[in-house]
């Protein structure tokens, strides 16, 4: 059998308000299902960016822990390396006043005694008494030729009768030391 349909409603086609409706609803659905997702999506990954900045908090303080550790280290060495400087720099100060002191001492001739020597930073002061002219300028000779004199003023200059000595100040200015 044959079954016939008969459709008694009327106006069941839809309108384009009801298109339009129906359209609506079911693209807003989806708007709101992508909204949601991407918010969900966000709420993790800020999750995973929380982890990270937590990590990155965890290694800094563990590096300062290492830099104030270290700091100590350093500052030692710091002050080892002044020190050995410093030792250095006497030694050498030492070894070249000893050495001008020793010169001086063998520019005097045997009649030539010294009361007085003292050397600063740039200049030596020699008290001396010398039993001969001769003897005074050979030593004031040798002492001017020398390679570290820049120039050499005699300051007094006296004749003692007692011992028939010649009592002199001499004032030797020093070329500056490469040290």
């Amino acid at each position: 059998m044959n079954s016939i349909a008969i459709n008694l409603v009327k106006g069941q086609d839809k309108g384009f308000l009801d298109k339009f409706i129906n359209w609506a609803l079911t693209v807003g659905r989806l708007v709101v299902i992508l909204t949601e997702l991407v918010a969900l999506l966000a709420f993790l990954y800020r999750f995973s960016l929380d982890r990270q900045l937590i990590d990155l908090h965890d290694q800094i303080s563990q590096k300062q822990a290492v830099v104030k550790l270290l700091k100590q280290n350093e500052d030692a060495y710091r002050s080892i390396q002044e020190r050995l400087f410093l030792t250095s720099t006497l030694i050498k100060s030492g070894q070249e006043t000893t050495q001008i002191f020793s010169d001086i001492l063998n520019f005097a001739p045997p009649d030539f005694t010294f009361n007085n020597i003292l050397l600063s930073q740039d200049t030596v002061r020699i008290d001396a008494s010398a039993q001969s002219v001769s003897s005074l300028t050979g030593f004031i000779r040798d002492i001017k030729s020398y390679k570290k004199t820049s120039s050499v003023s005699l300051d007094k200059i006296e004749n003692k009768t007692v011992g028939s000595a010649i009592a002199v100040s001499i004032t030797v200015r020093l070329k500056k030391a490469d040290y």
